[in-house]
């Protein structure tokens, strides 16, 4: 009797593309809701930004956190990404450290903000890896910069993404495409404090990242 072959194990199905842009979608529409509303904007509302229906907002994420969660990573995954360009480039650290920190306002960055007191998992894997590469590269550009003499010494990772945060994210009260207006104005009086040297002394100590996302 010939021996039995064991069956080859199927591959697990790869997402269709229009259900990967369906998620993009949820994604996007979420962290631009968050930005203006909090966190507890209703998932209905984010479904009909998204052009989505209600089931397909549940079926990529079973719940608020879950989405949540998505929303941080995929906003440290952006900045992870504008922070690589910022070290690809030569020649002045300062301008480098400039770009990024504009870059990462584009990226809203300042969805995270309203995540500081979610009830989401801040320890879950997935963050703590966009976390560890967020800080490593932003560190390395603030490194290139302060090792230039450029970039005063007494401010950490989190400082400069706690008020990157803070400053490109709309006024209470106000309509968020309005306040975009004057995000990178004031971003840029942000930068100009930044440099060395320093004409004053900062309270306290350099802010670590883990401030910015830990309850």
């Amino acid at each position: 009797m010939p021996a039995m072959t064991a069956p080859a194990p199927r591959k697990a199905p790869r997402p269709r593309a229009d259900a990967l842009r369906n998620r993009e979608r949820i994604v996007t529409a979420a962290r631009e809701m968050f930005v203006e509303h909090g966190p507890d904007v209703p998932l209905d509302e984010i479904a009909r930004r998204a052009g989505v229906g209600n089931a397909t907002v549940y079926r990529n994420f079973p719940d608020r956190d879950a989405l949540v969660r998505e929303v941080v990573c995929s906003v440290m995954d952006r900045t992870v990404e504008a922070a690589e360009l910022a070290l690809a480039e030569t020649g002045d650290a300062f301008a480098a450290l400039e770009r990024f920190v504009h870059a990462a306002a584009d990226e809203r960055i300042s969805a995270l903000c309203p995540m500081v007191s979610s009830t989401f998992d801040h320890n879950h894997p997935d963050l703590v890896a966009s976390r560890e590469s967020v800080e490593r590269l932003v560190e390395e550009i603030m490194g290139r910069a302060k090792a230039a003499g450029q970039l005063r010494p007494d401010v950490g990772v989190g400082d400069l993404l706690i008020v990157v945060s803070q400053l490109s994210r709309p006024p209470a009260g106000t309509d968020c495409m309005r306040g975009d207006r004057f995000v990178h104005r004031h971003l840029q009086l942000f930068l100009d404090g930044l440099r060395a040297p320093a004409r004053s002394v900062l309270p306290g100590e350099a802010v670590d990242i883990r401030e910015l996302l830990d309850s």
